[in-house]
């Protein structure tokens, strides 16, 4: 956002990024908490917003391919559920002790694994922070769980996401279960 504005019992602040200006009405009580107010919008330059609202939208895209994953997932698609990782021999999957390498070869551990709805179960994700660390990667952590007649495995994941052509993708997947 580059406009924003803050209105209080005590005045009003509006601060413009984009002109680099910022109007301030209020009463002699709230010169202070106004002064530290723009002072923390401030001290970032409006190139910091934009590259703030850009990781947004990125976030927004890393969530979208997650929910997209569940909903795949929870509806027997493994080649939608795959349709998150980077479709490229260089993809990797870590779980417990194996290491699996290539987009194909992970597909194919997952139809071995989950050759039915029984063993698929529901899944959910939760917990998940994504932290965009350049302009085409992003970490990001949380817990999966599985929701299965007979048991209810869940864990954590690390998954690494790179933008490519397709849009953002995993490119390094690390599960472990609990």
């Amino acid at each position: 956002m580059l406009a924003r504005r803050l209105l209080t019992e005590r005045g009003s602040i509006e601060i413009d990024v984009r002109l680099q200006t910022f109007t301030v009405t209020d009463r002699r009580a709230a010169i202070e908490s106004i002064r530290q107010l723009v002072e923390s919008y401030t001290l970032k330059s409006p190139s910091t917003y934009l590259a703030d609202s850009e990781d947004a939208k990125s976030r927004a895209a890393i969530r979208a391919v997650l929910d997209s994953q569940v909903a795949a997932w929870n509806r027997g698609d493994l080649d939608g559920y795959m349709d998150g990782y980077d479709r490229s021999k260089d993809t990797a999957f870590i779980s417990g002790d194996r290491f699996i390498r290539g987009w194909q070869e992970v597909l194919e551990r997952y139809k071995k694994t989950y050759d039915t709805p029984e063993k698929m179960g529901v899944l959910t994700f939760s917990e998940v922070e994504v932290s965009v660390v350049s302009k085409d990667a992003a970490l990001v952590f949380g817990r999966w769980h599985l929701r299965r007649i007979n048991d209810e495995p869940h864990g954590r994941f690390t998954l690494l996401f790179k933008k490519t052509k397709a849009g953002w993708r995993i490119v390094h997947d690390h599960t472990s279960s609990a």
